[in-house]
């Protein structure tokens, strides 16, 4: 095919209403050439012809009784249940393999409604920790001949991995890593969804339904132009990487190789404190993550098959290494049962991807009713731009606006000047508002109804965003890098002083097995703490600084997490337990990021701070503050005063009665001393005097550092305290609160509010959200809440104005704890409570809100956020993902402009995705006007 010239291309647009010319990506990470019929093209802006299976519908005339008649349709997601005949399963009937036992009620309720969790011997702090191993993204190559070895299909035979049941069980898990090993990716990713191949499992799911499918689709994503990458050929994908969402099975080392380090630098090669994966006794282990079986201990049984479902089926938990400028596709397979009943008893086997909170398009934000079924698979195409690409610093001038390289490695800009650009100094400039850089991220299961299950089962992975400002380099200081903890080794991603850990409690049934209740919609609480899938973990540490990207992973648990460090003797602040011969003290920190956005100023939590000003500035020396559900708390913490041999620990403080509400943080000297020491009566059947995960969850132990440590000085950034200016700020905020003309600017913004509660909830669905003071609706995706506009539309590497700014207030009634999530934007708090956000809310962008009755949130806050660069469908919730289950999610669109049509919803099912119409609430367009109005 002969290449059309930029001059033909623009004439053909220029005649062709609806479309907009981008700048096209001529050529991928590496030295290749990217095809160039492939690679050009023109990027829809419009809404979908009539003639499209995704085109737009008009709102209804009369929507009160629109959204009357949802109240009677079938569940949205009711095709991710079906059983053939015409049967579907309803979602409570997916519990009937549950091991729950009801005669276990306890008076702490741990875990809800079961037995304690048995722990077979297993002793805390006799385990190592497990690092996460990084997914390793390929450049993507056309020209790369792809692999013959079509996705397996499911294979009956015996366990641990396999079943009898083809329906129950899954493919063999040698012929899935065969199938991942392989080089290329077939079929070749597609803008629209890819209809014209069909499911491979095809001839198994015919014979579980009893029925013909007619053609059902490879991929999962819903079809047409409704549902294509946006501005697919400007973000054209230059790396990809796959994975599948599978059964649980031992590691046979399938990324080994695509691990930066290599087990060959730094901490992680040998003779590092990491270079042994599991088991510094086994040197089977050294460099190597094959042999690592599911165990939560190692003298705990290994989990089965349908225990967890994780990403590539394996332990350690996973971890994604994205640089912003190189848009990324992943591919996800589905390789769960064909049987929505085979799942223990929790769990649904349909599931859709949230990369949280990633300025991504629609299409690969993981809305809840995307969802795609067990062989399938879905391209979530991440274009890891600055927010603000179109708006500010649209020609790539500002060395802020960066992407971390290699010297010579290549990145095509789309600028003033749209080409290939070539590395030096460890950089390259890139579009967008620096100001808008994110860092530590996380993606999940999204599914309708599903949430919690799925993401507790193990469909949960972290994510590491690097930018010129978080290099992954400490070594480099050219005024742009904050060299933030991390090592020096290569070029950008070291990791050997920068740790993620994911904390989640958890509850597994006297077999060992993973439990969970979903009949508590309250909000499930187990009773063991655990860290990256590990109980009572040691991490080795050097003498010297390191960051905790700190991920709170459970379902319903809010963490408070304290350091301290042991001391022999009585000399420390606090006793140990009578007789123990130790004290401990308390270890100072700093937090350096909240959520995915490191903060404007270096936050210390050293006790020389009120940072909540309630007059008691010592409550905050080695405590963080409530961490809810999703929210990430990076910490940078020095270990250099610390001798070799000196023990540490993390300690949760927050105690829970029950998933409905934080309850109240335990006095750290009552959990030293053991004055609060949760015990099990009853022959073990019950847990009594407290919550059995306040206490030590994780042991640190120094070892001797005979580095250099080159990493930032974070006090140099701290806020301004009495009598001392502020420092040097790491990344400024876009609304200075100080500045009257922003804050009178605000007053024009569209003014939306958002009330969570249980008004008008029912039995089944207890959970409600109310927009702009109308009705409180339980979730339904084909209700449409809020509709914010697109400024404008692209252009061919220019500015297209600000996206819109508008002003939420989100309340709650003080009985419970609600950590409200809104995909796609951060927002900036503006006041919490009527008042001024504490020290590390004033700094940060965030996108989870933590809302109700716990001490540290109360009933309202208010934010700014802003809407740019892509439109499409997403949704807000609750992450206490139990309420969110139970009805506590909204859906909001962002529109193009001038959109008047409005977007369906896909209801996926195994024949395809089928398109029902949508409807906004009186308000979705306006709000309540402007704050300004209010």
């Amino acid at each position: 095919m002969k290449a059309s010239s930029g001059k033909e291309r623009r004439q053909a647009a220029a005649s062709k209403p609806g479309f907009v010319l981008t700048a096209v990506c001529a050529a991928a990470i590496g030295t290749f050439s990217l095809n160039t019929s492939m690679a050009t093209g023109l990027d829809s802006f419009e809404d979908p012809p009539m003639t499209d299976p995704s085109h737009g519908y008009e709102q209804p005339a009369n929507p009160i009784q629109a959204l009357q008649d949802l109240l009677s349709q079938p569940e949205a997601n009711e095709g991710s249940m079906e059983l053939g005949g015409g049967e579907y399963l309803h979602k409570t009937e997916l519990a009937d393999e549950n091991v729950i036992q009801r005669d276990a009620l306890s008076s702490y309720n741990y875990p809800t409604d079961g037995y304690p969790s048995p722990m077979f011997g297993a002793q805390p702090f006799t385990q190592k920790l497990l690092m996460f191993e990084e997914f390793g993204p390929e450049k993507l190559d056309p020209n790369v001949e792809a692999g013959t070895l079509p996705f397996p299909r499911p294979k009956a035979g015996a366990g641990p991995e396999l079943d009898a049941d083809v329906a129950r069980s899954t493919a063999d898990p040698l012929e899935l890593d065969a199938f991942l090993r392989q080089a290329g990716i077939s079929p070749f990713p597609t803008r629209e969804a890819n209809t014209g191949l069909q499911n491979p499992w095809k001839p198994d799911i015919e014979q579980f339904l009893g029925r013909f499918l007619v053609n059902p689709p490879a991929e999962g994503r819903p079809p047409g132009e409704g549902w294509a990458h946006q501005r697919w050929n400007e973000f054209y994908p230059q790396a990809y990487y796959k994975t599948v969402q599978a059964p649980s099975r031992v590691n046979t080392g399938l990324r080994d190789h695509k691990q930066m380090h290599n087990y060959q630098v730094g901490e992680f090669g040998p003779g590092g404190l990491y270079y042994n994966t599991a088991d510094n006794s086994n040197p089977a282990f050294n460099g190597t993550t094959r042999g690592i079986a599911i165990k939560i201990h190692p003298n705990m049984p290994t989990q089965e098959k349908h225990s967890l479902w994780t990403f590539d089926g394996t332990l350690p938990p996973k971890l994604l290494m994205a640089r912003y400028g190189q848009p990324l596709l992943m591919r996800h397979y589905n390789a769960l049962p064909i049987d929505p009943s085979a799942n223990r008893g929790f769990g649904l086997h349909t599931i859709t991807t949230h990369e949280h909170n990633g300025h991504s398009p629609a299409e690969s934000d993981g809305f809840a009713n995307a969802f795609f079924f067990p062989g399938q698979f879905y391209d979530y195409r991440w274009p890891l731009q600055l927010a603000g690409y179109d708006s500010i610093n649209t020609t790539a001038s500002d060395p802020r606006a960066s992407f971390p390289c290699a010297d010579g490695e290549t990145l095509w800009v789309n600028d003033s000047n749209p080409g290939v650009k070539t590395c030096q100094n460890g950089k390259i400039n890139i579009r967008g508002d620096w100001r808008e850089t994110m860092s530590t991220h996380w993606f999940h299961d999204h599914m309708l109804d599903f949430t919690a299950q799925n993401v507790y089962k193990g469909n949960a992975v972290m994510m590491n965003y690097y930018s010129g400002l978080d290099r992954g380099n400490e070594a480099i200081d050219d005024g742009v890098n904050l060299r933030l903890p991390s090592g020096q080794n290569m070029p950008w991603g070291n990791r050997d002083y920068d740790v993620n850990l994911v904390i989640g409690d958890k509850a597994w049934d006297r077999n060992g097995q993973l439990w969970f209740n979903p009949f508590n919609k309250d909000g499930f609480i187990g009773d063991r703490l655990l860290v990256n899938w590990q109980y009572a973990p040691v991490l080795d540490v050097r003498a010297r600084k390191y960051r905790f990207r700190i991920l709170n992973g459970s379902v319903s648990r809010y963490l408070a997490l304290s350091l301290v460090a042991e001391v022999q003797g009585s000399s420390g602040e606090y006793k140990g337990p009578a007789g123990s011969g130790k004290s401990y003290n308390r270890v100072p920190f700093h937090m350096v990021a909240n959520d995915g956005n490191i903060l404007e100023h270096a936050v210390p939590f050293d006790g020389t701070m009120d940072l909540d000003a309630n007059g008691n500035k010592d409550e905050h020396k080695g405590s963080l503050p409530t961490q809810a559900i999703a929210e990430r708390y990076d910490i940078v913490v020095d270990f250099s005063k610390f001798a070799a041999g000196t023990k540490l620990y993390f300690i949760n403080t927050m105690h829970h009665d029950t998933g409905i509400i934080a309850k109240k943080k335990i006095p750290l000297a009552d959990i030293l001393s053991e004055k609060y020491k949760p015990v099990l009566k009853d022959g073990g059947r019950e847990w009594d005097k407290g919550d059995p995960t306040v206490g030590k969850s994780m042991q640190l132990v120094v070892k001797a550092y005979t580095g250099t440590d080159l990493s930032m000085n974070p006090a140099e950034y701290e806020p301004a305290k009495p009598g001392k200016a502020a420092g040097k700020k790491m990344i400024p905020l876009w609304l200075d609160r100080s500045n009257g003309s922003q804050m009178a600017a605000l007053q024009n913004a569209r003014y939306r509010t958002f009330d969570f509660g249980r008004s008008s909830g029912t039995d089944v669905n207890p959970w409600t959200v109310k927009a702009d003071g109308g009705v409180s609706y339980t979730a339904d995706p084909r209700r449409i809440s809020a509709a914010p506009q697109l400024a404008s539309g692209p252009t061919d590497a220019g500015a297209s104005g600000d996206g819109t700014t508008e002003v939420w207030r989100i309340t709650s009634g003080g009985g419970w704890s609600h950590p409200v999530h809104v995909h796609f934007e951060e927002g900036i708090i503006l006041d919490r409570n009527g008042k001024a956000p504490p020290e590390w809310e004033k700094w940060s962008r965030k996108d989870v809100y933590r809302i109700g009755g716990d001490p540290e949130s109360g009933g309202s806050l208010t934010l700014a956020i802003k809407f740019r660069e892509f439109a499409g469908t997403y949704v807000e919730h609750c992450h206490n993902t139990q309420h969110e289950d139970n009805a506590m999610l909204l859906r909001w669109d962002i529109e193009r402009p001038g959109q008047f049509m409005v977007m369906p919803t896909p209801l996926p099912t195994w024949d395809g995705v089928e398109y029902a119409p949508s409807v906004g609430i009186p308000t979705f367009r306006t709000g309540l006007g402007s704050l300004g109005s209010q």
